[in-house]
């Protein structure tokens, strides 16, 4: 291997290595290491609300671990661009009793040649739980990779009847029309089967299910495959502003509701009242939340909803633990106190999945 290749590797592993030793010992004095002034103030407001938060539930980390993937990179004229993966692993303690909590962040890094050696310029996360306004099709964005101007816009989704790979459900039954198929909206009754919900939200949390479309911006997708997985009925209106339903590609129109796929659309189909179909009740405490349900971010309190996750654990005193996509999350927190997207104005929508469709 080149020596000047392992010179910038050797650098991303100490800029990893500092914040790994920053989160577990909550000691933002090391981040001053940092060169990147506004990402290490993201870095430091981020772990200031986290370590009142844990501090406040008495909440110990007691053991960190950052594995790193280099996705790719490119090395031009004493410059590396490099986007990676960091997972990262944290073992929890609260009332002598641990979990255990993972997440995979995904960053671009710069590093430029100074003399003989190699040092970190810039990051900038790549992906996160605020995203941009993705149904503007005017919108824009510059590829840093390949120079050329892509517009923004969700993939393709269809549907498969082998989606709930092996999590079987009793929405399939019946006829295949329009109006039953996959969707069940003429069968009462359907429990929902919280455990299934869990195991499917544990089994996809770090890897897109091939038999669905994985969105650039995938929480409420990946909510919604939860929730289904679980027993909840499609309703299937064929109208992409009503109902909750994960259809296919059909004469060159994406069918899908946004309500399966778009946070702020979830939030207010889980917020209106309905008398059969996918159903929820609002409640006022995290502590009210069972597994399976759902918790919806709104970070700047400003009615907007532009996060989901889904209930799979719970801390030793009885705080839910969610999983989540986008930053692909198992067993996190559920206040989100670590997040980038996270502000002081940050509300929160608990939702509570009624027991039978």
């Amino acid at each position: 291997m080149p020596s000047e290749e392992t010179d910038w590797k050797q650098a991303l592993f100490g800029y990893v290595s500092i914040i790994n030793e920053a989160a577990l010992h909550a000691d933002a004095r090391k981040l001053r290491e940092i060169p990147d002034k506004e990402h290490r103030e993201r870095l430091e407001r981020r772990l200031f609300s986290s370590t009142n938060r844990d501090t406040r539930w008495a909440i110990k980390p007691v053991r960190s671990e950052m594995r790193v993937r280099i996705e790719r990179y490119n090395v031009i004229r004493g410059e590396v661009i490099a986007d990676i993966s960091v997972h990262l692993v944290r073992s929890m303690e609260q009332l002598t009793q641990p979990w255990m909590e993972e997440r995979v962040e995904r960053e671009r890094l710069r590093f430029a040649q100074v003399s003989k050696s190699w040092r970190l310029v810039s990051v900038q996360p790549i992906a996160a739980e605020r995203p941009p306004e993705i149904f503007s099709v005017e919108e824009q964005i510059q590829d840093q990779w390949d120079g050329e101007r892509k517009p923004v816009s969700l993939s393709t989704p269809y549907m498969n009847p082998q989606a709930l790979y092996g999590f079987k459900s009793r929405v399939y039954a019946g006829s295949a029309s329009d109006d039953d198929y996959g969707y069940g909206m003429n069968r009462r009754g359907i429990p929902y089967r919280r455990e299934a919900a869990v195991a499917y939200a544990e089994r996809w949390w770090n890897e897109p299910n091939p038999v669905y479309e994985n969105f650039e911006v995938n929480c409420t997708n990946y909510v919604s495959q939860c929730l289904f997985a679980g027993g909840a009925p499609m309703n299937y209106t064929g109208r992409r502003p009503s109902g909750w339903w994960y259809k296919g590609y059909s004469k060159n129109e994406e069918m899908w509701s946004f309500s399966w796929a778009v946070a702020n659309s979830l939030q207010h189909y889980l917020g209106n009242p309905r008398t059969f179909g996918l159903r929820a009740e609002a409640v006022s405490m995290p502590e009210s939340l069972q597994l399976g349900d759902v918790i919806c971010y709104d970070w700047d309190g400003n009615g907007r909803v532009g996060h989901n996750t889904i209930v799979t654990a719970f801390t030793p005193e009885g705080m839910p633990l969610v999983n989540a996509n986008t930053v692909s999350s198992r067993h996190r927190y559920w206040d989100y106190k670590d997040s980038y997207a996270a502000t002081e104005h940050t509300r929160y929508h608990f939702y509570h999945i009624t027991d039978e469709f």
